[in-house]
């Protein structure tokens, strides 16, 4: 990602042809008899099958998470659902081999390695947080908002300072405490071995990804049954009922640490932004309004300049499209949790629009215009037919 302002763009990978209400699978070689030639239909749905039931997918040996295959399973075409689990494996496999390449694919085989040998000899130190308990992790009127699962009880406990950039009280300060603990006691290990870790992205030289040292069931369960609900409700728009996927990471500023984070947009289809503590100043974040990749970097408006100040415990959840960063931590030491969840579904959907109004200021603003410039047009026409 840049650091002069402009924000980094994700690459699109090529994408197939759309035809009727579902998306053809891209060319390529032929595929395994089981999954294609006795199950003819290639067309993805476009909207998956909430009725279907998909397979469990656990015990698959695949750079792909067993939730993306469940996942995946609920936009087969019709003639594929109640196809035998290898039929519908192969021809998942098949996709989405389209949209990783062999380069990408030993990357991720590189990383699952690294990340076993790290998870075979890392003790944990606090193992209450591995595995979900609602109860000790969240605060109570987080808790009951979910339970209830309503778009009432989901803004009755959230202020929304800007369009789309929701806040509310979200982690118990036990937890947050031991949390930080946890990945401390990591960076302590990963010295007295001389382990060399990945960070979390290309922009903070300092945190840890907390799905390489065992944490990643724990924040995918976080993700399927605590940010999907609200999400759902959010972020329709963008992928955010069909969250499949996560980036799991904590990030660290302060002194001998990061100093800031420029600006930029988030690998992510939403993103969940938890402040851990400890005593800092400054730090805040700023946001600067949602873009797609063509106007990711066209000028800011005044409705959408937004300063947002870190209150450990209390979450912050946006698209990951929205443009922001942080500014600089002047005293102290800031320690956030951070959660970019993905939708694989979506990310295929978008390579097949052209039409973003319906999340992007910007191409929201040039339909508008758009529409004002047709009703002068016609108008102009018509006083001009009228008067003849």
């Amino acid at each position: 990602m840049s650091s002069d302002g402009a924000v980094e763009k994700r690459e699109d990978l090529p994408a197939g042809k759309g035809n009727g209400n579902g998306l053809t699978v891209p060319a390529m070689a032929p595929a395994p008899v089981t999954a294609t030639r006795s199950y003819g239909d290639r067309r993805l749905r476009l909207n998956p099958n909430k009725e279907h039931q998909p397979d469990k997918y656990e015990d698959v040996q695949s750079e792909f998470g067993a939730p993306i295959f469940s996942s995946l399973e609920r936009h087969l075409p019709p003639s594929m659902l109640e196809a035998p689990r290898q039929a519908k494996l192969d021809f998942m496999r098949e996709v989405l081999g389209r949209y990783l390449p062999e380069g990408e694919r030993a990357r991720v085989q590189r990383h699952k390695e690294y990340r076993q040998r790290i998870m075979s000899t890392y003790q944990p130190l606090h193992k209450e947080l591995y595995n979900m308990d609602p109860t000790s992790f969240f605060v109570p009127s987080f808790v009951r908002a979910i339970s209830d699962n309503t778009e009432e009880s989901f803004r009755n406990i959230m202020l929304e300072p800007s369009p789309g950039v929701y806040s509310f009280a979200m982690l118990r300060p036990g937890f947050c405490e031991l949390l930080v603990s946890e990945v401390e006691n990591f960076e302590k290990w990963v010295n007295s071995v001389k382990f060399k870790t990945i960070r979390p992205n290309t922009m903070n030289k300092y945190g840890a990804v907390l799905d390489d040292f065992g944490l990643e069931a724990m924040l995918n369960k976080l993700m399927e049954e605590f940010v999907c609900p609200m999400s759902r409700v959010l972020f329709p728009e963008v992928g955010g009922s069909t969250l499949d996927s996560h980036h799991g990471f904590v990030v660290e500023y302060g002194k001998d640490k990061d100093f800031k984070l420029d600006f930029h947009v988030d690998d992510s289809e939403v993103t969940l932004n938890v402040c851990l503590g400890k005593q800092f100043q400054g730090g805040e974040l700023f946001f600067r309004g949602v873009r797609c990749d063509q106007h990711v970097n066209s000028e800011t408006h005044p409705e959408e300049v937004l300063e947002y100040s870190h209150v450990p415990g209390q979450a912050v959840i946006h698209r990951g499209r929205h443009r922001h960063g942080a500014r600089p931590t002047t005293s102290g030491f800031r320690i956030n949790l951070l959660l970019w969840c993905r939708s694989s579904a979506f990310r295929e959907m978008k390579k097949y629009q052209k039409d973003f109004s319906s999340w992007c200021s910007e191409c929201q603003r040039e339909k508008k215009a758009r529409q004002r410039q047709c009703l002068d047009t016609t108008r102009t026409a018509f006083l001009r037919t009228a008067g003849a």
